[in-house]
């Protein structure tokens, strides 16, 4: 899926890793808020449209179950991240199971005690 994405617009592989910075303005108060669409720059609306475009590419390559998963994400990178841990599983998943194997891997590479070589 990556070099297909990548193949098709190397700035949508961005935008699902890096996640869009989607038009917004900080208030006085710290707060970050959505800028409306009535007033988007084109640069806005090139950052939205490719952050579309990269949600479609996704969508297109699911099934029915897949897509129910992730219809609710507003951005590419959410529906990346969902499907990420839903079929890789957490980092903490990671390191547990890349654990679990070089476990196995030593225990066959390791010599068993009281046997003759």
């Amino acid at each position: 899926m990556t070099i297909f994405i990548q193949a098709l617009d190397f700035n949508l592989w961005d935008i699902i890793i890096d996640g869009p910075e989607l038009p917004h303005f900080i208030s006085q108060e710290g707060i970050k808020t959505l800028i409306p669409r009535s007033s988007y720059t084109d640069d806005d609306r090139k950052k939205v449209q490719l952050n579309a475009k990269a949600k479609h590419v996704i969508i297109c390559a699911l099934n029915s179950n897949e897509f129910n998963r992730v219809s609710s994400c507003a951005t590419a990178k959410e529906m990346w991240d969902r499907l990420e841990v839903t079929y890789e599983g957490t980092n903490q998943v990671k390191d547990a199971k890349i654990n679990m194997l070089v476990r196995v891997l030593f225990q066959f590479s390791r010599p068993k005690l009281g046997t003759a070589r």
